[in-house]
């Protein structure tokens, strides 16, 4: 065999930001996200209000992960335009329920902020870059996973942590393993301000 010499380097990425929001959080706004209304979601719960974080008892919250959209629309994505928070909402996960695999429609960025004490152990969220039908699959062994081959990642989340993330990226919890509730608020986000070029006819304000 002819010696040769071959370099691999990404091409693109898909960003997860971890936030630490923990200092954000106050006592009365756990109370108050533990105490909204739930209803039933397929497999987990969800808030009646899809709209919490308009409510003025999640004020410091809302501000908080308005301000961390900011930092990822400006140092992740490269943009000056506004991340603006449009639906939120509580989710609980009962002893042995997860989340079915979703993406967030009509979304930029979605997030998950986990306000509270999690389950021991935590349930994982799994992201799968895969967005269509597949139809070859060939995941590489075990012991040669790596950025370039790996189809699904699973992040453990931790208190006080929000997780911003393309909202097109496929998605699921695991089974809540423990015997308490997993709790969450999940958020999508939309651009505000005017993209595309008045030159080039595709300006739109939004």
């Amino acid at each position: 065999m002819s010696a040769y010499k071959m370099s691999v380097e990404p091409l693109f990425i898909t960003p997860l930001a971890r936030v630490d929001l923990s200092s954000c959080i106050t006592p009365s706004e756990v109370a108050f996200t533990d105490n909204l209304k739930m209803v039933p979601n397929q497999q987990n719960l969800i808030s009646e209000d899809l709209y919490i974080l308009r409510c003025p008892e999640l004020a410091n919250m809302a501000e908080a992960i308005s301000a961390a959209l900011q930092h990822y629309a400006k140092e992740v994505m490269g943009v000056d335009h506004q991340l603006e928070v449009t639906q939120s909402w509580a989710q609980q996960n009962l002893p042995g329920a997860g989340l079915h695999p979703h993406a967030h429609s009509n979304s930029i960025i979605s997030g998950s902020f986990y306000y509270t004490d999690l389950p021991d152990p935590p349930s994982r969220v799994f992201f799968d870059r895969s967005t269509a039908y597949q139809r070859l699959d060939l995941p590489p062994e075990q012991s040669r996973a790596n950025l370039f081959n790996t189809k699904v990642n699973a992040v453990t989340p931790r208190r006080g942590e929000l997780l911003l993330f393309p909202s097109e990226l496929n998605h699921m919890v695991e089974a809540n393993p423990s015997s308490e509730t997993r709790s969450v608020i999940a958020i999508n986000s939309f651009i505000r301000g005017t993209i595309g070029s008045f030159r080039d006819v595709s300006e739109l304000t939004v």
